[in-house]
């Protein structure tokens, strides 16, 4: 970053983009809950980042500065979203496609693949139906490994408190995906019919 900032080197700027564009992409998908708006999103912290590069100030690490970029334009389109109340088409069908991609074929029968895809969907969408601050903790920290320190640091907050939002994030998903998967078993009691068949 120091090459990006003081001279303006554009080689130096691709490499910082070319490691860090996956996992900010990841991260604003895991957030938004949709691939195209996150795309959208990572691509937006990059160019903010190339803008404000004379601004940026090197007291902690750049991997901070860079999540909590990402992290605040996430909000911000969540909010819109919210004020707007839109959806996007493509969410669901991105969904499953993403959920799809994180099986692992070779190892599992078509019912296993199945059933590992319909369970990733299930824990997305209850990981979308936590508040923010629950689910950003939860985002830095099992999908992206950044440890509990490093996510006080993005999210300039106490360490503690970060470890109190994840024991109470996870408290919500656990009581979500509960409801979710006592909800089919319900609905699909067998009859005496459909056992005699």
């Amino acid at each position: 970053m120091w090459r990006v900032q003081m001279e303006d080197d554009p080689q130096a700027f691709a490499q910082l983009v070319s490691r860090w564009e996956s996992p900010i992409q990841r991260l604003c998908t895991r957030m938004l809950g949709d691939p195209h708006r996150a795309e959208d999103m990572a691509q937006e912290a990059f160019a903010r980042v190339f803008a404000k590069r004379k601004e940026y100030q090197p007291n902690g690490r750049f991997s901070t500065f860079l999540w909590r970029v990402a992290l605040n334009l996430c909000y911000d389109e969540l909010r819109r979203l919210k004020r707007r109340q839109e959806t996007s088409l493509d969410a669901e069908t991105s969904e499953v496609l993403a959920g799809l991609e994180c099986v692992s074929g070779a190892d599992l029968s078509p019912d296993e693949q199945l059933l590992e895809a319909e369970q990733g969907r299930l824990v997305r969408q209850a990981l979308q139906q936590l508040p923010e601050l629950y689910r950003t903790v939860i985002v830095l920290r099992h999908y992206e490994n950044l440890k509990f320190r490093e996510i006080a640091d993005v999210l300039e907050i106490p360490e503690g408190t970060v470890k109190s939002r994840m024991a109470e994030g996870l408290t919500q998903l656990q009581n979500l995906l509960r409801r979710v998967m006592d909800e089919p078993a319900k609905q699909s009691k067998p009859n005496k019919e459909c056992l005699m068949i």
